[in-house]
């Protein structure tokens, strides 16, 4: 684990790489957490985190879903399918606003789950978890923009 301060280093001279659970249930509602921490802090974002070093894609995916989530991707009646590469630019980052970005490299991954499906409660990443239409998410101020990214993805391709 690296120090505060050398991640903050980290942050500030290279883009970090994560992924992202883009969690739909019966294929019209997403799963969406209230941000405690910065970045997009106080806004509603679908449940990620970033790649450890030497941690496979695949590793990250299955530990932010049980971690966050309580969900063991082994257990899903259909595979989680990747949606493509997108980025996140932010103008802070987890020490807040001193003067470095934070840019993120995620890949996001569509977890369908069945109508009905309930979720763990909120982790320490959440002080909330909670089923949005997707076009209620699409469009409230209170998610954001990056989240959206994901909706729209969703929502073009008819899933």
């Amino acid at each position: 684990m690296l120090s505060k301060d050398v991640f903050l280093g980290v942050v500030d001279a290279a883009p970090l790489v994560a992924m992202d659970l883009v969690v739909v249930r019966g294929g019209t509602e997403i799963l969406l957490g209230l941000r405690n921490n910065r970045p997009a802090q106080g806004f509603w974002f679908v449940p990620g985190g970033r790649i450890r070093k030497n941690e496979t894609m695949q590793a990250a995916l299955a530990r932010v879903a049980h971690d966050e989530l309580g969900l063991l991707l082994a257990d899903l009646p259909v595979p989680p399918r990747h949606m493509g590469a997108f980025e996140h630019f932010y103008t802070d980052c987890f020490a807040g606003d001193v003067g470095v970005s934070t840019h993120y490299v995620v890949m996001g991954n569509l977890v369908q789950l069945p109508a009905g499906t309930e979720l763990a409660a909120a982790d320490a990443q959440h002080s909330a978890l909670h089923w949005w239409p997707l076009a209620e998410a699409q469009a409230s101020a209170e998610v954001h923009r990056f989240t959206k990214d994901y909706v729209d993805t969703i929502l073009l391709s008819k899933i």
